[in-house]
This record gives C-alpha cells, sequence and structure tokens, in this order.
C-alpha cells in the first residue's frame, strides 16, 4: 500500500506524520526471529506538499489606483516558494531516516485539497493523511 502524507509548516502536519510513522511503519523484526518470507509488506511513504498557484498581485498606490508585481518578483516569489517546499520536504524524510523508514519526496502545484487529492489518485495511493487544523465537525 502506498500512504501519502501532506507535508507544510504546521504542527499539525508534524503530528500527521509522526501518527503515520507511529501506526503504520514498525520497526522490521531482527532477521534472527523471522525467516525473510514471513516478513510482512511494509507500506511505501510519499511526503507530498502542494505549492499553491500565485495569482497575479496588485499593489495599491493611491485612491483608485493599483500596480502589478514586476515578472522579477513573480519569479522571486516562486524561487521562493520552492526553496521553502525543498526545506519542508527534507525536514519530513530526516525525521522518517530517524525512524528507519525511507521516504519519497513530492512537490505538487496547485490549490491543496485538489492537488493533494489529485497526487493520491495519480500514484495509486491507498491512504493520504493530513493534518487537522482542529475544526469541528461542521466547519470541516
Amino acid at each position: 500500500m502506498k500512504v501519502l502524507v501532506a507535508v507544510d509548516d504546521s504542527d499539525f502536519s508534524r503530528h500527521a506524520l509522526a501518527w503515520v510513522l507511529d501506526h503504520l511503519f514498525f520497526p522490521s523484526p531482527a532477521a534472527a526471529d523471522q525467516p525473510p518470507a514471513a516478513e510482512p509488506r511494509r507500506p511505501e511513504l510519499v511526503l507530498v506538499h502542494a505549492l499553491e498557484p500565485l495569482r497575479h498581485v496588485m499593489y495599491p498606490v493611491g485612491p483608485g489606483s493599483a500596480v502589478y508585481g514586476a515578472p522579477s518578483m513573480v519569479e522571486s516569489v516562486r524561487a521562493a516558494q520552492a526553496e521553502n517546499a525543498r526545506g519542508l520536504l527534507d525536514r519530513a524524510k530526516r525525521i522518517c531516516h530517524q525512524r528507519g523508514v525511507s521516504a519519497e519526496a513530492v512537490v505538487v502545484e496547485g490549490e491543496p485539497r485538489e492537488a493533494l487529492c489529485r497526487a493520491a489518485a495519480d500514484m495509486g495511493a491507498g491512504l493520504l493523511v493530513v493534518g487537522s487544523r482542529g475544526l469541528g465537525a461542521i466547519k470541516r
């Protein structure tokens, strides 16, 4: 089974990753305890981060007028987003590695709810784990 975990910079995301590692990725039994053929197959872990698309940026400069952000500014913001995503995924992979779990890291682009669900479907994931923001059932 392939398990996708959504990663962002929130405590909720870190908790979701910790939950997956605690409940789905148990330490492998020692080779002397069990023959390799009897060892259950571990799920595959994929860490995924969704980059929200940039929207046109306008700055008000006075009553009734605005200025659009320069293309160089948009490129700079996009580069910063990509660097931030790499950092988040690198930290999450280190956490997995410390627990003896290998993980693949993927960045998808789009509105997070849609991009994460699309990634799970495209990768044939059996489970998509996301952090909860603590909203009640009605607000969710």
